[in-house]
């Protein structure tokens, strides 16, 4: 099964987009994921990982939830 962490800075505020982002995940592939797990950060960190590979950064791409979802279906499997 496929697992999915988000990492999210706490001090700036991205709790908001990190659980959009995890019910958007949960919702798009349901029982494919074992979970999508939020992991509070700092320093103005979000990134998603699936299976421990790192497949979004926002400090090198603007966040983008379709362009986050095609790399989670990507891995999903």
């Amino acid at each position: 099964m496929t697992s999915v962490e988000i990492q999210y800075c706490v001090p700036c505020g991205h709790l908001d987009r990190a659980i959009d982002t995890q019910r958007h995940l949960l919702e798009k592939f349901g029982q494919q994921l074992d979970g999508v797990r939020l992991k509070t950060g700092d320093g103005g960190v979000f990134t998603v990982a699936v299976n421990g590979e790192q497949v979004f950064d926002k400090r090198a791409a603007p966040y983008d939830l379709e362009v986050i979802t095609g790399a989670v279906a990507a891995r999903v499997g």
